[in-house]
């Protein structure tokens, strides 16, 4: 009994911490950076992206963004996505290291599309 509290516990401290991470990204303004031009950047592969993306959004993986940043303006403002918002801040680190000022999470790309059709 003792371990199926603590289980449940877990589960729940893990689905808290979630919804905190989700309000903070989606409600950070990230959709008023989209209207005024950012871009959003999805650093999954290439084959996750074909899946299913933003529309007009960027993709650049994880894995390619330390040869392939020199693509990027780093005067623009860009969002990095990706499935879960891992990878995102990964890249998100990487930008700032190689100058970039404006850069954001914006969490799972998911998560970022449907606050993006609420507004």
């Amino acid at each position: 009994m003792k371990n199926i509290l603590i289980f449940c516990g877990v589960i729940l401290l893990i689905y808290v911490v979630y919804r905190v991470y989700q309000y903070q990204t989606l409600d950070d303004g990230l959709d008023k950076l989209i209207k005024n031009g950012a871009v959003i950047l999805d650093v999954r592969t290439e084959k996750e992206f074909e899946t299913g993306h933003i529309a007009g959004s960027q993709n650049i993986s994880l894995g390619t963004i330390r040869v392939r940043y020199i693509e990027l303006d780093p005067n623009k403002t860009y969002i990095t996505v990706c499935s879960h918002g891992l990878r995102s801040v990964k890249v998100e680190h990487i930008l700032k290291e190689k100058g970039f000022k404006k850069v954001y999470n914006g969490g799972a790309w998911s998560d970022l599309q449907k606050s993006l059709e609420q507004n």
